[in-house]
């Protein structure tokens, strides 16, 4: 077994009367054993009572055993404390963190036994949770009040994050290395709610979690926390991070997990802008896809028999595998001259969530009308709408804020109501032929099943009332009137055919 170093991290806060217990019940053959390095690490956050110097003095007296204390100059609540321990661990290279709480409620005697499943590779995280057996809580001296809530919002979380955890509330756990160092924590509340923010990223970044049984005990120790905003504060964020995860409505860092924007949904199967696209685009048919990503509609169109071109800033395998063709294309510096098509008609070209990256999108409507309008293909444009109901209630509370994702997408340079993306249109030379709205993507939310279908058909039954209010997107399709240089063009010709009508003629004559 390789060694690992391992941090045994206990958070502190007026634990004068616990403290040396804790320290004491550590077993000491895990702290001797030569396989690997282990340290203790004390963080008191700034208690008003005797804990440092009854700690300090725990050390000169155990001078063989690895500790070290901090003390916080103010206070930083229960989260904020973990996260300094968890820095701590990241830049003191440490392999694992165990959380230990310096109340003696978690018996510090199943450490070896809870680190086991990552000494192993077993597990990325362990909690060591109460609920297991569920009576044994109650023995251990679990109030009432808080068995039950423990259970009731275990529940509810399990529903909404789709997981199937014991319990969410635990305060003794185990991670990895690689769990601290790829999730956001530093972002997290510094409040109680901090273990739940911890588990949600958890969830959502597919770390394996194992559960092991651990003895209920509530002594002396006095509780600082308040049930009702706890509870409030932990539902709160499991709601939002559905929100942002799924639906893309909400947005806070904590659960952003991504480099990049470079992810993309598949939104074909359930009634949104893919579909809208598809949909409109007959068998057959020979297709320009500007902005493609990573291929989605590109290959729905594959399989009716479309000839497709992809253009993308990145062009990635996927779309290469559904395209004739694809071109690397930055869409704020084009010209004419930009896009590679020899083709001898063109059917639909395809701005699928693309128009409200672009900078200067006049710009861009007039070369592509240039490039293109002798075609007369159909062009299919899909966009976020800034006037949806949720943006305007967020908007009446003082709520504007860029995300990764959705309709305040950070990449968004420019933002559209129904209004205002018409009027861009028809002012580039667009006349516009069909306008719809697009409901929010519920089956990303909850899942494609029967209660999804039935929240997007309450939601197109809104749309019908008022597209601007309650459309989460808006969908246009629209065919290019001629350029200037092709109505010149055909000026021109049609001149030199009378011309050489009138030459034929007066021959004949």
């Amino acid at each position: 077994m390789v060694q690992r170093k391992i941090l045994i991290f206990i958070v502190a806060y007026n634990a004068e009367s616990h403290i040396e217990n804790v320290l004491d019940r550590i077993p000491r053959d895990f702290l001797s054993d030569n396989k690997h390095k282990i340290e203790i690490l004390i963080i008191d956050d700034s208690s008003a009572d005797d804990t440092v110097n009854l700690s300090n003095k725990y050390i000169i007296e155990n001078s063989e055993l690895p500790i070290t204390i901090f003390k916080n100059p103010e206070n930083q609540g229960y989260g904020g404390n973990q996260k300094i321990g968890y820095f701590y661990m990241l830049k003191q290279n440490f392999d694992i963190v165990i959380l230990l709480h310096g109340d003696g409620q978690y018996a510090p005697e199943y450490i070896p036994t809870l680190v086991d499943p990552i000494l192993k590779n077993e597990a990325d995280v362990v909690f060591g949770s109460r609920m297991i057996n569920k009576k044994d809580a109650l023995k251990g001296g679990m109030p009432l009040y808080k068995y039950f809530g423990n259970q009731f919002l275990t529940l509810v979380q399990n529903k909404l994050l789709g997981s199937n955890l014991y319990e969410f509330h635990s305060g003794y756990r185990i991670y990895s290395r690689n769990v601290i160092e790829r999730i956001p924590f530093q972002f997290n509340s510094n409040d109680f709610d901090f273990d739940t923010d911890i588990i949600i990223q958890i969830i959502d970044n597919g770390f394996k979690i194992k559960e092991l049984s651990i003895p209920t005990f509530y002594g002396n120790e006095i509780c600082n926390v308040n049930g009702v905003k706890y509870a409030w504060n932990i539902l709160k964020s499991t709601i939002l991070s559905r929100i942002q995860h799924k639906a893309q409505l909400f947005y806070t860092k904590k659960f952003d997990y991504e480099k990049d924007n470079s992810f993309y949904t598949d939104k074909t199967s359930f009634n949104s802008s893919h579909k809208f696209a598809i949909d409109r685009v007959n068998k057959n048919s020979i297709v320009f896809d500007i902005g493609s990503g990573p291929g989605v509609v590109a290959g729905e169109l594959f399989k009716k028999l479309c000839i497709t071109y992809g253009v993308d800033r990145h062009i990635q395998d996927s779309l290469i595998a559904s395209c004739k063709s694809t071109q690397r294309v930055d869409l704020d510096f084009i010209d004419k001259n930009t896009f590679e098509f020899k083709e001898s008609k063109l059917d639909a070209i395809l701005l699928l969530d693309i128009i409200e990256h672009i900078k200067d999108a006049d710009n861009f409507l007039l070369v592509l009308r240039n490039r293109f309008s002798s075609y007369n293909p159909k062009v299919i444009i899909t966009t976020a709408n800034i006037a949806f109901f949720i943006m305007r209630i967020s908007l009446l509370f003082g709520i504007f804020q860029y995300g990764k994702k959705g309709i305040l997408d950070k990449t968004h340079t420019r933002l559209y109501t129904f209004s205002s993306l018409k009027r861009l249109l028809s002012d580039s030379g667009y006349e516009i032929e069909e306008v719809r709205g697009i409901p929010i993507p519920f089956p990303l939310v909850f899942g494609d099943n029967m209660f999804s279908h039935f929240l997007l058909l309450i939601n197109n039954f809104f749309i019908r009332i008022s597209k601007g209010f309650f459309s989460y997107q808006i969908a246009i399709t629209v065919r290019m009137l001629p350029s200037l240089e092709l109505l010149l063009k055909r000026s021109s010709l049609k001149v030199m055919s009378e011309n050489k009508k009138s030459h034929v003629d007066s021959k004949l004559s």
